[in-house]
C-alpha cells in the first residue's frame, strides 16, 4: 500500500496569502447576496405590483413584505447548497467548492441585473427574480461552511479565533460594500427617480463581474493541510448524510449556538434598514448611512473579538452575548422605534452589534471545532444553514408580519426568546478552544 505523504509545512507568508484569498472571494458572495436586501427598497415594485386600495405606507410594507418573502426563500435553499457544497468540499477539496460556490452566486446576480419589470414580462417577473435567488442560496449555503472550515484549517492553534474571525470581516465587508455602492449612488450620481427606474440593477452588474474576477483568483489558492493529507480513496467516503449523523451532538451543538445569534446579526444588520425606514420613520438616505456607519465599526470589531476568544476561549464571549443580547434587545428595539435622531440610533443599534460580535467573531471557528476533517465542511455547512434558513433568513419576514398585524414589538420579544435559548446552550457546552477536533489531526 502506499503511504500518503503529509503536505509540506505552510509558510506563515503562505499561510496569511490562502487566508486572504479565500476572505476575498467570501466578500464578494456576501456583497452579492446583500445587494439584494440593500436595494429591495427601490426595486420592490419593479418586481411587484401596487394594490391601488392601500395607502402609500400600507404598499411598501406590503411590497418589501413580498420581496422579504423571496429574501426568506433564498434561504430555505441554503441548507441544500450546505449539504451539496459541503459534500462536495469533503470529497473534492475545500478550493474546488470555494471556487465554484462563486460562479453560482455570480450567475444569480446577473439573473436580476437583466430581468424586464412586471410591466414588462408580468408574473415572469417576480418568478425571475425568485430563480436568481435560488441559485445564489444555493451558492452562500455552501460558502460558509466551505470557508469557515478553510479558515480555521489554515490557521494556527494559537491565532484560530483571530484568521477565523476574518470570515465575518468580510461577510460585513460585503453588506458594507453593498451599503457603500448604494450610499454612493444615492448621494453623488443618481436622482431617487432614478434609482427607482434603473439604478438599482446596477450594483448587481458589479456582483457578476466581482464574482467571475474572484473565480479565477480562487484557482490559486492552497488546498489545506487536513484535507491533503488524506488518500483520494479515503476521501470516496468523506462528507456523507451517513458519516454526519455520527456526530449528532456536535450537529445540534451547531443549530442551538446559531438560532439566537444568526437571529440577532440579521436583526441589526440586513432588517435595520428598513426598520429605520418603514418604523422609526428617517429617510432612505439616512438609514442607509446609519446602516454604514454602524456596520463600519461592526466590522472591525471581529478580528478584537476573534483574539480575545484566543486568550480566554470561546465560551464566555457567547455566554456574553447570550445575557447582554437577552437583557437588552426588547429596550433597544423600543427605543429604535421611538427616535427620529441619527446620533441615538447610530448609537443603539453600535451597541446592539458590539453584543453580537461575541458570536458573529467565533462562531465559524466554533463549528469548525467541533467536526473531524471527514466531515467537517458538511458538518459546519449543512446544520448551519438549516438554523438560519428558519431563523436568520426569516428575520426580515417575521418582523414585517407582525408590524402589519400591527404588533411589531412581539418581534423583538422574538428575538429575545431566542437568544435566551441558545444561552442555555453555551452555557452546557463545550468550550472548543480547549477541545478542538482540528487539534486531533
Amino acid at each position: 500500500m502506499n503511504e500518503i505523504k503529509s503536505p509540506p509545512p505552510q509558510t506563515t507568508g503562505g499561510r496569511i496569502k490562502s487566508i486572504i484569498g479565500g476572505s476575498l472571494g467570501n466578500l464578494v458572495e456576501w456583497y452579492d447576496w446583500y445587494a439584494y436586501t440593500a436595494f429591495s427598497l427601490y426595486f420592490s415594485d419593479a418586481f411587484f405590483p401596487l394594490d391601488k386600495s392601500l395607502t402609500p405606507k400600507e404598499n411598501q410594507t406590503v411590497q418589501l413584505l413580498q420581496t422579504a418573502g423571496i429574501f426568506a426563500i433564498g434561504f430555505l435553499m441554503r441548507p441544500i447548497g450546505g449539504w451539496v457544497m459541503g459534500t462536495f468540499a469533503d470529497k473534492r477539496g475545500r478550493k474546488t467548492a470555494l471556487t465554484f460556490s462563486v460562479l453560482l452566486m455570480s450567475l444569480g446576480s446577473l439573473i436580476i441585473a437583466i430581468t424586464p419589470t412586471y410591466q414588462t414580462i408580468g408574473v415572469a417577473a417576480p418568478i425571475l427574480l425568485l430563480l436568481a435567488r435560488i441559485i445564489q442560496g444555493l451558492s452562500v449555503g455552501g460558502e460558509y461552511g466551505t470557508s469557515a472550515t478553510y479558515l480555521s484549517e489554515m490557521a494556527t492553534k494559537k491565532h484560530r479565533g483571530f484568521y477565523s474571525s476574518f470570515q465575518y470581516v468580510t461577510l460585513i465587508m460585503g453588506q458594507l460594500l453593498a451599503l457603500g455602492v448604494l450610499v454612493l449612488l444615492q448621494r453623488a450620481f443618481l436622482t431617487e427617480k432614478q434609482l427607482f427606474d434603473w439604478g438599482w440593477r446596477i450594483p448587481f452588474v458589479i456582483g457578476a463581474v466581482l464574482a467571475i474576477i474572484t473565480m479565477y483568483l480562487r484557482r490559486s489558492l492552497k488546498e489545506s493541510a487536513s484535507f491533503e493529507k488524506e488518500s483520494p480513496k479515503t476521501r470516496a467516503s468523506h462528507g456523507t448524510l451517513k458519516a454526519l449523523a455520527q456526530h449528532p451532538k456536535a450537529v445540534l451543538t451547531v443549530i442551538g449556538l446559531t438560532v439566537g445569534g444568526t437571529l440577532a446579526f440579521y436583526t441589526f444588520t440586513t432588517y435595520m434598514q428598513k426598520f429605520l425606514v418603514n418604523t422609526s420613520g428617517f429617510n432612505k438616505s439616512d438609514a442607509t448611512l446609519i446602516s454604514t456607519l454602524t456596520l463600519a465599526v461592526f466590522m472591525l470589531l471581529q478580528p478584537a473579538f476573534g483574539l480575545l476568544s484566543d486568550k480566554i476561549g470561546r465560551k464566555p464571549l457567547l455566554i456574553g452575548f447570550g445575557i447582554l443580547g437577552t437583557l437588552t434587545t426588547v429596550p433597544i428595539m423600543t427605543l429604535l422605534g421611538q427616535t427620529n435622531n441619527v446620533w441615538v440610533a447610530f448609537t443603539l443599534i453600535l451597541c446592539a452589534l458590539i453584543i453580537v460580535s461575541g458570536y458573529t467573531s467565533i462562531n465559524a471557528v466554533v463549528k469548525a471545532e467541533l467536526f473531524p476533517a471527514n466531515v467537517r465542511a458538511l458538518g459546519v455547512g449543512f446544520p448551519y444553514a438549516i438554523a438560519v434558513s428558519l431563523f436568520g433568513g426569516t428575520a426580515e419576514y417575521v418582523a414585517l408580519s407582525f408590524k402589519k398585524g400591527h404588533h411589531a414589538e412581539w418581534f423583538y420579544w422574538y428575538v429575545t426568546i431566542c437568544i435566551a435559548l441558545s444561552l442555555i446552550l453555551y452555557i452546557t457546552m463545550n468550550d472548543t478552544h480547549k477541545h478542538s477536533k482540528i487539534e486531533d489531526e
